[in-house]
């Protein structure tokens, strides 16, 4: 049985996040929170309470054991941007972009 957990509006930019989930995507979950504890994007930490809920949840909601929890899915998809602009020279302006993204972890037991 696959368990998610999702955060919401992350204040980093999806492609920067990107980076760090294909790290661990694939590998037991106990093993990316390790991997997750000492990358030193600030991102990471994020990821890595992502992942703690994806654990927490299919421990207390569906007996599963930590130990034997692998990541199946995980993704960052593109939130909100914060649009801002900054003046230019001759009266223009130029936008500035501050994106956010939504992290998705799906967790399952490893046959």
């Amino acid at each position: 049985m696959r368990v998610v957990a999702k955060a919401s509006g992350l204040r980093r930019p999806a492609t920067k996040v990107r980076l760090i989930l294909d790290e661990v995507r694939g590998k037991p979950a106990l093993l990316a929170l390790e991997m997750l504890r000492y990358m030193p994007s600030p991102a990471a930490r994020e990821v890595a309470k992502v992942v703690r809920s994806a654990v927490a949840n299919a421990e207390n909601n569906y007996r599963m054991l930590p130990g034997r929890l692998k990541i199946v899915e995980i993704a960052a998809d593109e939130g909100p941007m914060f649009k801002r602009f900054r003046p230019r020279s001759r009266g223009r302006m130029s936008p500035i972009l501050r994106r956010s993204c939504h992290v998705t972890v799906t967790v399952d037991e490893e046959a």
